[in-house]
């Protein structure tokens, strides 16, 4: 019979959402992986209630199936939020400020942009409405007249 103690320490999550979770610890300062993850699923589901169609699922497809649940998890809202009322939305939710709530969204949306990669970002931001490029490090982008 084999004791707990020679058993390999099982993470409650595979590989690539561990990594995701660190990358989002590691950018946004955070003291430990627990906030860290409280983060990533805040803005997570919150970007789940924003995006829809071929981008939602595109970004679904590439995420760690972890972060992929929690996005698509979501029924995405009748009307979009613009970028500061997405914030403004997430700090309601939790009660945090809306300083650490940006800080929170800037973080995640960092490490969720090097998942999507430029193209499939570029196709997000312009699907939502103004005011997300900056919150994933972007300049704004501008509509061709």
């Amino acid at each position: 019979m084999m004791s707990d103690h020679s058993a390999p320490l099982q993470h409650p999550y595979g590989g690539a959402y561990e990594q995701m979770l660190e990358k989002v610890r590691y950018d946004g300062a955070y003291p430990s992986r627990e906030k860290a993850e409280e983060a990533v699923r805040l803005v997570l589901a919150g970007l789940g209630r924003q995006l829809t169609g071929d981008e939602r699922v595109e970004l679904a497809a590439r995420l760690p199936v972890e972060a992929a649940r929690i996005l698509t998890a979501q029924i995405p809202d009748t009307q979009p939020l613009g970028g500061w009322a997405f914030v403004k939305d997430l700090a309601a939710r939790t009660g945090a400020s809306l300083a650490t709530t940006r800080w929170d969204t800037g973080s995640v949306f960092s490490a969720v942009a090097a998942y999507a990669g430029r193209d499939l970002l570029t196709r997000i931001l312009r699907q939502l409405p103004s005011g997300y490029a900056l919150l994933f490090g972007r300049a704004e982008l501008t509509q061709a007249a």
